[in-house]
């Protein structure tokens, strides 16, 4: 016969697991109300903005209007020709540096690994000014070209399509780089050895063997590089190119007199998500039909080089990085230079740019702090459950939630700041002020742009934590919100740690949304830069540059030290 207290907890149990099962039910539906709210509803407002009139009567007129519009078609060309361009740039220096770094020993491999990631922590809008400061017209380079070389005019180096293809390759080859180091940590060693054992050596082996099982890391590598060049506006402006779709759709929407081009901002905006939404497709259905059952994290026995070729290596490493570190250069000397005008390098040094910026303004550093901060408390609360919920169950609705992570990888930023732009412009209820009035609006749109990085690098971990370590703890009576904070979380941390600063960075880094989405007082630093530019105030904008790149650098010193080679799953 059971005891009283037999009963009891026999009674008892089944209302723990009832208020378990409503309570994960209740935290799935608030996970589906962001998404819902956040990223589906801006979407639908956008296409139906898209393809109606100002009475809202359905109409193919608009996108006929862009179709039959010669300027529009050569913006559309040029900003497929960039992004394939940059895809093809950062691959040949991606996979190059990966390869080198993953599969060979040689002087200074580890202060290379962590130098050929640097480039990613600055935002092509302060490359951009950092390479005009050495490269420009002005620049150090034409200086030194046209007073000590006898050159009789300046070299275009930075004005035009190829300056942007510059900046973009430069800022984006470390996406690839770890994209791939992460797939080539997957492949067995012994995949290798076999196609040695049969004559196949050096390229022939890396383009049939290697390369084709690095195609799921090459592929997302590939696909963020593209959208993040086919989406950016404000580095293109900068050089002075304004004939592509993101600088088109950015322009047209932040003009109030014309009506009809306001409307094409939004078509374009359509546009490019729809495009966006094409080639994630195609990636996908890609990997899917290619098998890579053999992969995964193998220990990589890296081979001695001789000196002939390790020179060869660190000639190539330095080089690369000498172009990378340009920017860096140029704005260092800028932030602190004065009276810097047809000389080489500024003729005296100053620190009254970043008393103006941080102490005068200090608004730009602390919204900035402040909204990315949020940020990563969005993406952790939403980001960490969706990771569990895509490696722990088989709840309907797992794999479309799944898909719509993936998706706003490659939605541009352009297209979702215009989308929050016509979503969100009616008065909240209880409010008078619309939601892009208010400045909660940041963190909002930062936090759905961001999310997947926390996903997938609380997926990965979740991966390699064995579900036999939860069920024990439920055996004994743990619930599952007292097994996941008890024991899974200290388990995966790590991953949830570096995909929330990865989200933190490029939070920090974000202008395309920010510039669209601005609410006055509440600028971010991006917002600032560009202003600043913009305005003639070089100076400060690059001392708010140096600042950026200080906490970026910071936080990537403590992802690569968290992470070490495995940094790119957060990308994959």
């Amino acid at each position: 016969m059971a005891t009283p207290n037999e009963s009891t907890m026999a009674l008892s149990q089944p209302r723990v697991w009832a208020r378990a099962n409503i309570g994960g039910l209740l935290g799935y539906a608030a996970i589906w109300a962001f998404f819902a709210i956040f990223l589906i509803y801006p979407l639908i407002r956008l296409f139906y903005d898209a393809f109606t009139t100002d009475q809202g009567v359905f109409t193919l007129v608009n996108f006929y209007d862009f179709f039959t519009d010669s300027y529009y078609l050569k913006s559309l060309m040029n900003s497929l020709l960039l992004g394939v361009g940059t895809v093809i740039t950062t691959s040949v220096l991606g996979i190059a540096i990966a390869f080198l770094l993953l599969r060979y020993e040689f002087p200074g491999r580890n202060l290379f690994s962590y130098l050929t990631i640097i480039p990613m922590i600055m935002p092509p809008l302060v490359g951009v000014m950092g390479f005009v400061f050495i490269m420009g017209r002005a620049g150090t380079v034409n200086v030194i070209l046209m007073d000590y070389l006898g050159f009789s005019k300046p070299i275009n180096f930075m004005y035009g399509i190829h300056g942007v293809l510059l900046v973009e390759t430069l800022h984006l080859f470390p996406l690839m780089t770890l994209s791939i180091v992460d797939a080539l940590g997957k492949i067995d060693p012994s995949l290798d050895e076999a196609a040695e054992s049969i004559g196949s050596r050096g390229l022939r082996k890396f383009w049939d063997i290697t390369f084709p099982l690095t195609t799921p890391g090459y592929v997302s590598g590939a696909l963020l590089v593209f959208i993040w060049t086919f989406a950016d506006f404000a580095t293109p402006l900068v050089v002075g190119v304004d004939n592509l779709l993101a600088s088109q759709a950015y322009l047209n929407i932040v003009q109030f007199v014309d009506r009809r081009l306001f409307k094409m901002g939004i078509v374009i905006s359509a546009i490019m998500v729809i495009l966006a939404i094409v080639f994630l497709i195609i990636a996908k259905q890609y990997v899917a039909i290619k098998d890579y059952s053999s992969l995964s994290y193998s220990k990589i026995e890296r081979k001695k080089l001789s000196p002939w070729s390790r020179t060869g290596v660190l000639v190539f490493l330095v080089v690369v990085l000498v172009f990378a570190f340009i920017p860096y250069f140029g704005i260092a000397l800028d932030s602190f230079g004065k009276g810097w005008a047809l000389t080489p390098i500024p003729v005296k040094y100053t620190l009254r740019y970043f008393e103006r910026v941080s102490i005068e303004t200090p608004k730009f550093i602390i919204n900035s702090l402040l909204y990315s901060g949020l940020t990563v408390f969005i993406c952790i609360a939403v980001g960490v459950p969706v990771g569990w919920i895509m490696a722990r169950t088989k709840v309907p609705g797992r794999d479309l939630l799944d898909s719509l992570t993936t998706l706003i990888l490659a939605l541009p930023g352009t297209g979702i700041g215009i989308a929050y732009l016509r979503a969100f412009r009616e008065p909240l209820p209880f409010l008078n002020t619309a939601l892009i009035g208010i400045w909660i609006v940041i963190p909002l749109v930062l936090g759905v742009r961001r999310l997947p990085y926390t996903v997938r690098g609380t997926f990965a971990s979740l991966l390699i934590v064995h579900k036999s370590f939860e069920e024990a703890a439920e055996s004994v009576g743990a619930t599952k919100m007292t097994t996941f904070k008890d024991v899974t979380l200290p388990l995966i941390w790590k991953g949830v740690l570096v995909g929330s600063l990865y989200s933190f960075i490029l939070a920090l880094q974000e202008a395309s949304a920010t510039l669209l989405l601005v609410v006055p007082g509440h600028e971010m630093m991006t917002v600032g830069i560009f202003n600043f530019y913009i305005g003639g105030s070089v100076n400060e904008a690059a001392a708010l540059g140096l600042i950026l790149i200080i906490l970026g650098a910071v936080c990537l010193f403590a992802i690569s030290k968290i992470a070490g080679t495995k940094m790119g799953g957060v990308f994959g």
